[in-house]
């Protein structure tokens, strides 16, 4: 019950905050400069960081900050819960991302994207969209000594499981010509998926060793899947599900 109690209180805590942002971000759209509004996002992502480990127990641990190498790069991670997200704009000052176009319809959100420098990419484009994202938003990014985030599966997975890595990933890194980190989390056992409801212990994202610029995309492919999935597993320890086999490679939703 006190459990269930806490994560009533986070959702409370979530959505007023979100409501809050949201509203002191609009007179940040109208500034020349895209940096306020990048700090009061990662102020945000911040304060729902806080909220996880001060309502729901959820400590999240960071490692292998010193892995990440300066300039500009492509930052690929394991994707298992909505939480993953404030994790990675709270390490960031100024974080591109590349998502779908499926958050413009959310009121507001839009216009935020767009000054933000998000990477939108049109989920019915096919190779029209991701031309599109090289030779122009890739390009612009690039430009400004940016740093990208982007979830290869394209889903979020649940802990222990696997979605097919979409090429896309590598079409950034090839574009991008710099190097990719990969990156390792368990928050899924913490924050499942799209759960409402939260389970205390310490969540932990790490960053890997990078992966030079250069490689052909089928080296590139599996050296990500590999480091990305193999240290996925690890961080699960003592809590991972005994009683189904790991590593399973999912059919993409809504494909039959």
């Amino acid at each position: 019950m006190f459990s269930y109690l806490r994560n009533i209180a986070f959702q409370l805590a979530y959505w007023a905050t979100s409501i809050i942002v949201v509203i002191i971000a609009l007179p940040l759209l109208l500034l020349p400069n895209r940096k306020p509004l990048m700090v009061w996002i990662r102020t945000y992502c911040r304060i729902m960081c806080f909220w996880m480990h001060a309502l729901c127990g959820v400590r999240v641990e960071v490692r292998g900050r010193e892995r990440i190498p300066k300039g500009p790069l492509i930052i690929a991670a394991k994707h298992q819960s909505w939480g993953d997200g404030f994790v990675m704009f709270s390490q960031f000052d100024d974080l591109a991302f590349v998502t779908g176009d499926h958050l413009e319809k959310f009121p507001l959100v839009g216009g935020i994207l767009r000054k933000m420098g998000a990477i939108v990419v049109d989920n019915c484009g096919g190779a029209v969209a991701r031309a599109r994202l090289v030779d122009e938003e890739l390009k612009k990014v690039r430009d400004q000594n940016r740093r990208i985030l982007i979830y290869p599966e394209g889903h979020l997975s649940p802990v222990g499981h696997r979605y097919r890595y979409k090429k896309g990933v590598y079409h950034m890194y090839e574009a991008y010509q710099s190097a990719a980190v990969p990156v390792a989390t368990n928050l899924g056992l913490c924050w499942p998926q799209q759960s409402w409801l939260l389970k205390p212990g310490v969540a932990v994202i790490e960053f890997l060793d990078p992966i030079e610029p250069g490689l052909e995309k089928q080296a590139f492919m599996e050296r990500l899947e590999q480091a990305v999935e193999t240290r996925s597993i690890e961080l699960l320890g003592e809590r991972r599900p005994h009683d189904e086999p790991l590593g399973v490679l999912l059919p993409d939703p809504g494909r039959s």
